[in-house]
Order: structure tokens, then sequence, then C-alpha cells
């Protein structure tokens, strides 16, 4: 039988917790480290599946990957070469896009199988190509996107929707092209800025970093760098939804929107310097707005709350006080896991693939669930242990995905979860 995690809810959490490294900066980390005449090391490193998957394609690619530490790896692509990439690794993840820039910079062609990922949605790939085709790049679509360039050179790109891995594939190709690129329209989110910050200690001159404009200078060698990831914002969501805990190493501009968030469901977390702590007897009661409306949380480019964090948000709110409407805009199918909540005893309507009314709180019982994607996999997660009772949590490897060793550091909070194989 598959992995599945065994959960006795209804405990109470407490203690403290330190977030993994960001994912979502990690994986372009990796990306980047193609670019580099030397090592790049990279320390604050999630160990999670995505990761060992990425690495494994600059592995095949010719990279040389050694993990030095529990948490630090060390590339050096220097003996990297121009072949295809192989589709089976780039069908686990959505990530191996990421590649397409990078590889476009140093070979001036690669070829790249459709991406992975979850499945929340259809997940667009023009921003990508069309900002590379802007840089000098032509597309050629098959069965795999083959891209082409003699020359990159820099140019005034506007991107038709700040994407984020749009974003890093036309930063990383940006720092190898000829000339001044002036990025508009740019997504800015923490993951977006620290691999832009890599680049910068790679030798690359980008400004506006943080903004939704970059202006870099292209064309100069970039060499090796050491570079540390920074806390994962949205593995700190779910532990704000989860319990009273101290959360260790954190970036206190990088939770602004997630805190406003999390206050009108009557969470409130206090910043002390690098902590964050949420104290014991939180009000869980949502704020109506003026006039007593029901209020609305919902999701959008940074700065405002990040769309990953909207499925924690969900659970959270059927533990509060009073009636939300939440509103996913990105992805038409990540609400349909809360089918799975009210399977559970969550009042949820479902008005449609990106809205949800939720009336809590609700009084959630133990049951036998699925992962459907990652960000679902973890709230479903945080909804059995809120839960009265048993759960079963399915297809868990979701949830491995994007979360290093979340049992155990579960279970160090008080936590009654078990991991079946």
């Amino acid at each position: 039988m598959p992995p599945r995690f065994l959960v006795r809810g209804g405990r109470p959490l407490n203690g403290a917790v330190r977030p993994a490294g960001n994912k979502n900066a990690a994986l372009p980390a990796i990306a980047a480290s193609l670019l580099a005449d030397g090592p790049v090391e990279l320390d604050n490193m999630p160990r999670i599946r995505d990761v060992e998957t990425m690495l494994d394609l600059v592995v095949d690619l010719g990279a040389q990957v050694e993990w030095t530490a529990p948490n630090t790896v060390r590339i050096d692509a220097r003996g990297a070469s121009p072949k295809p990439l192989d589709p089976e690794l780039c069908a686990r993840i959505r990530a191996s896009i990421l590649l397409a820039g990078p590889l476009l910079a140093r070979f001036g062609q690669v070829t790249l199988p459709p991406p992975g990922g979850d499945v929340i949605g259809r997940r667009r790939v023009d921003t990508h190509f069309l900002a590379l085709e802007q840089l000098g790049a032509s597309l050629a679509l098959g069965d795999s996107y083959r891209i082409e360039s003699r020359q990159l050179a820099g140019a005034e790109v506007f991107l038709d929707e700040p994407s984020v891995t749009g974003t890093e594939n036309a930063l990383m190709a940006a720092v190898a092209a000829k000339g001044r690129t002036v990025l508009r329209n740019a997504a800015a989110e923490p993951h977006v800025q620290d691999v832009a910050r890599l680049l910068v200690a790679m030798g690359a001159r980008i400004e506006g970093i943080g903004t939704n404009v970059y202006t870099i200078e292209g064309g100069h060698a970039l060499h090796g760098a050491s570079y540390r990831i920074g806390p994962d914002h949205i593995e700190i969501a779910s532990f704000i939804g989860l319990a009273a805990v101290t959360i260790e190493d954190v970036r206190g501009d990088d939770l602004r929107s997630t805190l406003l968030g999390f206050d009108r469901l009557g969470v409130r977390p206090r910043l002390d310097g690098s902590r964050l702590i949420v104290d014991h007897g939180q009000e869980r009661r949502i704020r109506p707005d003026l006039g007593g409306h029901v209020p609305k949380l919902e999701d959008g480019p940074w700065p405002a709350f990040p769309a990953d964090a909207m499925s924690i948000a969900v659970v959270t709110a059927t533990q509060c006080e009073g009636m939300v409407l939440i509103f996913e805009k990105m992805f038409e199918s990540r609400l349909f896991f809360v089918d799975k909540l009210i399977g559970m005893g969550a009042r949820i309507v479902l008005c449609d693939p990106h809205r949800a009314v939720i009336s809590g709180p609700s009084h959630l019982r133990g049951g036998t669930v699925e992962s459907p994607d990652i960000r679902a996999g973890m709230a479903m997660l945080l909804a059995a242990l809120a839960a009265e009772g048993q759960s079963t949590i399915h297809n868990i490897g979701q949830i491995e995905r994007g979360y290093e060793q979340i049992d155990a550091r579960l279970r160090a909070l008080g936590a009654e979860i078990e991991r079946l194989d």
C-alpha cells in the first residue's frame, strides 16, 4: 500500500518550530547555478522531493551535485552539456520549465518536455516564451518546446502577467543577454527576490529587486557564489493556522499580507524580531466588513495575500466564528478540495471554481481523505489535526513534495501523527 498518514486529531499543539527554506526559491536557484562558471553553494535548502527531482535534472545534464551538510548543497555545473531534458523527470515537477532561461542563455538552445506539477487548473506557460522571444529567442512547438537563439539581446520586456516562474526565467536569460533589459509587470514575491539576489551574488547587475520593474545590465560573466535560501512564508502560514506556536527565523516583511489575511479570521500572531508568536487563546472570530457585511479574503499578485496560502486559510476559517467569502482568483481547480472538508463536517458552499462561502466554527470529524496537491494536502493535514477522531490521509507524496519531514516536525509540537509505508 502507498505511504499514508494516520492522524489522531483534537490534541492541543504548542512549541517552537523553524520553517524550512522556501521551495519556490530553491528550485530556480538550482536552475540559476547552470549560469555560473564555478560552484554554487546553496544553504537552507529543503530536503523535499521536488528539490531532489530538480537536482536529478541538472545531474542528468552533467552537473556535479554534493550535499555538504543536511540542508546545504553544492552544485558545479561547469560540465553540463546541451542535451534534451529527461521527459520523465520533467513530468514530475512544473519547475522543470525554469531550466529554459539558463540553458538557452548558456548553450543557445534547449529542448524542454512539457512540465508537470500540481493539477490545480490550467497553468499557462506563454509568459515564459513571450519574454524569451522578446530577448531574441525563437520557439518551435511539437511534443516538446524547442527554443533557440544565436545571441540573446537586452530589450524592453513587458510580461503579459506577473508570473513568478516567468519572471525568474526572464531574469536568468536577461543576465546573459548583451545590453540592458527592462522587465516590467514582473513578479516580486520573496522567492523571486531570492533568485535575483543569488544572481547578483554570482556577479549579475540587477536593480529593482522587490519591485515590479527590474533593470538588468546583461552580458557579464557569472561566477560561483554562496547563498542562503530564505524561509518559506507559505509554510509559516501553515503553522499560523495550526496551533499556538513560536515560529523561528522569519522575515517580517515577507509576512505582512499573510498576517493581514489571518487577522481578518481572528488569528493575530505577533512579530518579535525574527520570531512570529501565535499566542494561546486566539479570538478566532471573523471580522465582518463595515455594516456587518460578509467579508472577503482574496489572493492576488505580491504583495497581496499569497495564492498558495488560500487552502490553509480555508481550513482555518472552518474553525473561526462567523462567515467569510474566499475568493481564489488564480487557479480554477484549487478550491475543489473543499468537498473533502465538507465530508468531515465543514459548512462550506462552493459557489463556483473560484469562490467559496465558509460558515464557522465547524465540528470536524476524522475521515479517510486524499491529498490532491501540495497546498490542499497540507490543508487536509491541518483539518485532520483539528478533527475529532482518527483520519487517514492518502497520496501523501504530494505533501512531501513541498514540506520537509512534516510528520516529525508536527510530532515535536504534540501532534499524534504516524507515517505508514
